[in-house]
């Protein structure tokens, strides 16, 4: 399966990747939860929490395609956390990574995530799943479906998902555009950002 199944709108791209399988250095994956975002207020998929929303920066220029690419930022200026590029070319979206099944690799997953955590909590939340799988800063725009690279990415059949609102954004707060397979304890729980409108005053 080619990064052309992810050259279409955020959501269906999200759906698409929940079931993928995300190998890094030494570890592997499979992606229970994601978060999809859209783009600029003139785009298709207007989107106000979406990094890209405020135009191409130097920072987000591999959000505007073209899909399939690794999109890497600090959140809280800590911790990296990935997006996989979707869209199609020079329109932006991503989805967030947001938890995955670490079922090979353990051993050099539970070294960089330390003794005292739990199998199940390797790489619940985006920046746990990156420190897991090995994924830095200076993965920022590879291609994950370039077989020879570093961290890749390999689609699935597609599965069904629950959905909400995305975890910790302040705009578009209400907008269900978080998956997740159902079940499964690697999902994280929900946090709304308490600097967000009251529930139902959010797009």
């Amino acid at each position: 399966m080619s990064a052309e199944l992810l050259a279409v709108d955020p959501v269906t791209a999200a759906r698409r990747l929940l079931g993928a399988r995300l190998t890094g250095r030494g570890a592997s994956a499979v992606i229970v939860e994601v978060e999809a975002y859209g783009g600029p207020a003139d785009g298709p998929w207007p989107d106000a929490a979406s990094h890209s929303f405020r135009g191409p920066r130097s920072r987000t220029t591999v959000m505007f395609g073209p899909a399939g690419r690794l999109y890497t930022y600090r959140s809280h200026g800590i911790h990296v956390c990935a997006n996989v590029v979707s869209g199609s070319d020079g329109v932006p979206s991503a989805v967030l990574l947001r938890a995955a099944v670490v079922d090979d690799g353990l051993d050099v997953a539970g070294s960089r995530r330390g003794a005292s955590v739990s199998q199940v909590a390797l790489a619940r939340g985006p920046g746990n799943l990156c420190s897991a799988l090995g994924i830095t800063m200076d993965d920022n725009g590879i291609d994950l479906f370039n077989p020879d690279g570093p961290v890749r990415v390999e689609l699935a059949d597609e599965h069904p998902a629950a959905d909400g609102p995305r975890v910790g954004v302040s705009l578009a707060a209400d907008r269900p555009w978080r998956f997740w397979l159902a079940g499964r304890p690697e999902v994280s729980s929900y946090r709304r950002s308490p600097r967000a409108p009251a529930p139902g005053d959010s797009d």
